[in-house]
């Protein structure tokens, strides 16, 4: 949870920009116009203020209102905030500081702009320091034209009108504080749901390839002791491989595929001890990588002709990705293949 500038401890996942909708075009959209609403307000200082002082105003405001609005974090950073608050009283110090001719000021226009990129800097979560930009502002206006003959007391009271604004962006953030919260446990709510839902997909996939393969396998052999045949060596022999396949599908699905399954009843048949363990290790793991264990296991398993062979997915976080153990009565091998598919074969 993320503390909101004194304001609510909310999840900064569901700001005041998910309820208005700005996120991706609509928020460059609302940037666009908001650089555009402050260039209009600071270009009136060019006349009343020196180049330098409007120009540099005028960079301070629409870089402030360009941070404050693309920073897709919320609440701001800290030092974004701070930006965004101090870059408004500066600006209008500039732009009131330095009059280039001797007559009034018609109204102080970076007070203006500044509620703008105050008032944004509040819906991103920054109350506190949207309130001290304002504070600020209108310190610099009341200090400025206690000291100043170019500022008459109607321009001045006129300058403190978009302190309104601030105001009323305040209320609203205020009472769209329990529509966030709303916001955030519905969300809650319906990602459970679509976990749930996608655990139960996944595991009835699972049982419908699980129970095809068992219907594929073992219906004929099944269909003969059911009807009460018996059973030759040979088919004997057959019930014991697919025992050891169907135990395979149980402990090892990963590991189970066409060419290994074929590769481990053969050597079964050979009389060589299979045992196939997966523990988990392949999930994230690409494709190739996987298809490089079986390929490690299926070339041991054709190889070997007696003793043991054991293949083990390892758990998930270790170096080693799978091991083929191969225990023969002449000489015991060793393959491991880590994350990367490198395979590395050692023998005793």
């Amino acid at each position: 949870m993320a503390h909101v500038d004194g304001a609510a401890d909310l999840d900064p996942r569901y700001g005041l920009r998910d309820l208005l909708g700005l996120r991706g075009s609509t928020a460059w959209w609302f940037l666009l116009i908001l650089e555009a609403v402050i260039a209009l307000y600071m270009a009136r200082n060019f006349g009343q203020a020196p180049l330098w002082a409007a120009a540099a105003a005028l960079a301070l405001m629409l870089s402030a209102g360009a941070l404050v609005t693309a920073i897709p974090v919320d609440p701001l950073p800290i030092p974004v905030a701070l930006y965004g608050a101090a870059a408004p009283p500066i600006a209008t110090a500039l732009t009131v500081l330095t009059p280039v001719r001797d007559l009034p000021h018609e109204s102080v226009w970076s007070a203006f702009a500044s509620s703008y990129v105050l008032g944004v800097l509040m819906l991103r979560g920054r109350i506190r320091t949207a309130w001290a930009g304002v504070i600020a502002v209108a310190a610099v206006l009341v200090a400025l034209g206690l000291g100043s003959s170019h500022l008459d007391p109607g321009t001045l009271i006129g300058s403190m009108v978009p302190v309104g604004t601030i105001t009323a962006i305040s209320v609203f953030t205020a009472v769209m504080r329990p529509m966030q919260r709303s916001l955030r446990v519905l969300r809650e709510d319906a990602l459970m749901r679509a976990t749930a839902e996608a655990t139960m997909a996944a595991a009835d996939s699972e049982r419908t390839r699980q129970l095809a393969r068992l219907d594929r396998v073992a219906r004929p052999i099944l269909e003969r002791i059911a009807d009460g045949a018996k059973l030759t060596a040979a088919e004997r022999e057959e019930c014991r491989l697919l025992e050891a396949e169907l135990r395979d599908g149980l402990r090892a699905p990963q590991l189970v595929t066409d060419e290994l399954s074929g590769a481990a009843r053969g050597a079964r048949g050979r009389g060589v001890e299979v045992i196939l363990l997966d523990d988990g290790g392949f999930a994230g793991v690409p494709e190739w990588v996987r298809q490089r264990v079986i390929d490690a296991a299926t070339k041991e398993l054709d190889a070997t002709n007696a003793g043991r062979i054991t293949v083990r997915v390892l758990p998930l976080g270790r170096p080693v990705l799978a091991t083929v153990l191969s225990t023969a009565p002449t000489q015991d091998r060793r393959t491991e293949i880590d994350q990367d598919g490198h395979v590395t074969l050692m023998t005793d």
